[in-house]
């Protein structure tokens, strides 16, 4: 039984070993062994081959090892002689450095008094690159600071041209300085544009063009006019003196070189000053206008009037109802023969009867005129509370806070005032004209009757 079951176990053996061998000869293309003599020739032939290409990758490594050893002492040698490299390069650095130092003191003992000349040439370059850079002269001869930099960042003793060229700058400022010189140039206007055009240098202190004055910018080096131009009457002046061919012509210059123009450009003009005066400010212009146009309309009414009675006093014996004096004709021609007293009563009620529509809208006009002021003066009280409240939330350490409620509060009493004086005076060339038609009226009501009387 046990050789039947070794049988089997060594029969089924061969055949797995002969499939395994026939699978791995079919896919590495190795010839089929068909007997267990070709099997174990097989497999002591693929156990020399194994071991050759073993051997041949050792060779391999142990060649690949060497090779690393070699560049890994290489480098090695190569840190070496960099370190000694760094450590003679270290001492060499320290021994300049104390040469340096050495010919620095060597140098300034060699200058002497010629360190002093080297601070002042420095000094007055500095100095004079600031005011070229930005005087107005720049702009017809650009550039001029370009040469006096070099000087002021200069350690070494400038030479006798460098020299030559500060001095020459600091000749053409003063030069320049008295002269009045008309150039062509390009000109930036405001909206960004550029435009050639003449402009006239006055000295050092402005520049004109076209009757308006221009500055210069020293950042961008352009020549600008001023966002707002000054009050007519230097404009004026300046578009005369650029008129102007030979002899003699005022006008009006910055001492400041541009700075007092420029602060005057932030002047508020006298529409900015009216707004300022806000809703008080709005309220009494329409009192204003509402006072004068009533008193036009008086004017007009009662020159009107006056004239008919003028008309009518030439022709006493018609009467028109058309104007006052005709109607008080009227009802004497009327009452003619009524008595005196009656007559003097009817007259008198006329006259009553005419006076209001003679003194309409003159009353009007006296109260607009004791308004105007009152309003001025809640503008100046409602402007004090505003600042008093500015100074409460924010208090008093930028006065610019303080400065629209402080605006409104005087703007309103100025206005309030100016309003007020054109109304009184209005009101009484107004009243003046119905009081002298109404004594018209009177006059000729107390002729008529005294007329009466006598024929009584």
């Amino acid at each position: 039984m046990n050789k039947l079951v070794k049988s089997l176990l060594v029969a089924t053996a061969f055949s797995l070993t002969m499939g395994a061998s026939s699978a791995y000869a079919q896919e590495e293309g190795v010839a089929e062994a068909k007997s267990l003599e070709e099997l174990l020739q097989l497999v002591r032939d693929n156990r020399q081959e194994s071991q050759r290409i073993n051997a041949q990758r050792e060779a391999e490594f142990t060649d690949a090892r060497a090779d690393k050893q070699a560049l890994l002492n290489q480098a090695k040698r190569q840190l070496e002689a960099e370190k000694a490299r760094g450590e003679r390069l270290q001492t060499e650095f320290s021994e300049n450095e104390i040469e340096l130092a050495n010919k620095e003191t060597e140098l300034q003992n060699q200058l002497g008094t010629l360190g002093e000349i080297v601070g002042v040439a420095r000094g007055a370059a500095s100095e004079t690159i600031g005011r070229i850079a930005t005087s107005v002269v720049s702009s017809q001869y650009p550039g001029r600071e370009d040469v006096l930099e070099s000087i002021a960042e200069a350690n070494e003793v400038p030479n006798i041209s460098e020299l030559e060229e500060l001095w020459l700058a600091w000749l053409t400022e003063m030069q320049q300085s008295g002269k009045v010189v008309t150039f062509p140039t390009e000109v930036t206007l405001l909206d960004g544009s550029t435009e050639q055009r003449d402009v006239t240098r006055i000295g050092v202190f402005n520049l004109l063009s076209d009757g308006e004055y221009f500055v210069y910018n020293d950042q961008a080096e352009e020549i600008q006019p001023l966002g707002r131009q000054p009050e007519g009457y230097i404009l004026s002046a300046a578009d005369s003196f650029l008129s102007t061919d030979s002899g003699y012509e005022g006008v009006y210059i910055d001492p400041a070189r541009g700075q007092i123009l420029n602060l005057a450009t932030q002047k508020a003009t006298l529409e900015e000053q009216y707004h300022q005066g806000g809703t008080v400010g709005y309220v009494i212009t329409v009192v204003l206008i509402l006072g004068i146009l009533i008193a036009i309309w008086k004017i007009i009414t009662l020159g009107s009037e006056g004239a008919k009675m003028r008309a009518q006093l030439k022709n006493t014996g018609n009467p028109s109802e058309k104007n006052a004096l005709g109607r008080i004709l009227k009802v004497y021609h009327d009452n003619k023969n009524d008595d005196v007293e009656n007559l003097e009563l009817k007259l008198d009620e006329a006259i009553l009867r005419e006076t209001p529509r003679i003194d309409a809208g003159v009353n009007i006009i006296k109260i607009f005129a004791a308004i105007a002021p009152l309003l001025g003066l809640l503008g100046t009280v409602i402007g004090m509370i505003g600042t008093f409240q500015s100074i409460t939330l924010y208090g008093t350490g930028d006065p610019k806070i303080m400065a629209g409620d402080i605006s409104m509060a005087l703007v309103t009493t100025a206005m309030g005032l100016i309003a007020a004086l054109p109304l009184i005076l209005i009101h009484a060339v107004v009243a003046g004209r119905a009081k002298k038609i109404v004594h018209t009226l009177d006059e000729q009501a107390a002729g008529i009757v005294a007329a009466h009387a006598e024929k009584e």
